[in-house]
């Protein structure tokens, strides 16, 4: 039988945590500059994303997105410095958990 090693990982602090599925979320707004996009991306409502937004800028104490309401070139999103910064910092974290989960997974379960 061969196995493989799968993980999940938060940050947690006041209430709800950032994960994988944020992380997702603020990389496709900073791809392609709009969370309406970056949601459908995901199958996720943009009700449902722009709650998930509003609830961990709450958690988090700071702005995640800088918004441009519509107008003749219609609105978007982008990154706040401090969303960037969170966004390089949990991306980075996570592929080095990811690296040292395998070394670990292959030193215990050498040929899976």
């Amino acid at each position: 039988m061969s196995y493989k090693i799968c993980s999940k990982i938060w940050l947690e602090g006041q209430g709800k945590g950032f994960g994988d599925g944020p992380c997702r979320l603020l990389q496709g707004i900073k791809n392609t500059g709009s969370l309406r996009r970056s949601a459908a991306e995901m199958n996720m409502s943009y009700a449902q994303a722009w709650n998930l937004i509003r609830m961990l800028e709450k958690n988090l104490g700071f702005p995640l997105l800088i918004r441009q309401v519509g107008g003749s070139d219609g609105g978007g999103s982008t990154l706040s410095p401090e969303g960037e910064e969170l966004l390089k910092h949990y991306t980075e974290l996570r592929r080095d958990i990811d690296r040292y989960l395998e070394i670990l997974f292959n030193k215990h379960f050498p040929g899976s």
